[in-house]
């Protein structure tokens, strides 16, 4: 279900906590005997992460702090958020050598120059900016690409139907089963 607002708080999550529990026998539950169990999950929505600008032109929406940024960038082209402590420029990898850079700058030739040598010839670097100038094609071991063209192209927009892809969403595990408890002279208890 898809709520707004803040009775999702105060009515709908407490109601189906009752339900999972066993305590709510209104709606059908009595009808079907339903006895509780089960769960939820509860997801709320980011802010879009682009906005127009005064001119018409797509930016970073402001809510956004370099961090929730770079891991919703990370997501959007298939990287584990993570970023280093030692590496300023590695916000997350896709495997050993493929890593990806998030930045708001506007990044001069210079240094995508310095940018590449840092990352040296045995990786690869996703760099996703606000602008650039030069011709990132030079870099062997660079990426570069625009923030908002690239999100433009990877996102949905002005639709009003909710049409989520929540049907591959993981899996809780099961808790472990407790092991059998045996006393003292080794018999099971």
């Amino acid at each position: 279900m898809i709520e707004l607002g803040e009775h999702c708080h105060t009515h709908i999550i407490p109601r189906l906590q009752k339900v999972i529990d066993g305590e709510d026998q209104g709606g059908i539950s009595k009808t079907v005997n339903w006895q509780g169990g089960g769960g939820f999950r509860y997801y709320k929505l980011a802010p879009s992460l682009l906005e127009q600008d005064k001119w018409g032109n797509w930016v970073v929406n402001k809510n956004y702090n370099p961090a929730m940024l770079a891991e919703a960038l990370c997501k959007l082209e298939g990287f584990t958020y993570a970023p280093s402590d030692s590496q300023w420029w590695n916000h997350g990898y896709s495997s050993e050598q493929d890593f990806i850079y998030v930045t708001t700058q506007n990044l001069s030739h210079q240094q995508l120059v310095e940018l590449s040598e840092e990352v040296g010839g045995n990786r690869s670097l996703l760099v996703c900016c606000a602008a650039f100038r030069g011709k990132s094609e030079q870099f062997a071991n660079l990426t570069v690409k625009k923030i908002p063209k690239m999100v433009l192209s990877r996102c949905e927009w002005a639709h009003d139907d909710y049409s989520l892809n929540v049907a591959n969403l993981p899996q809780m595990q099961k808790p472990a089963a407790a092991p059998e408890q045996t006393d003292l002279l080794g018999d099971e208890a």
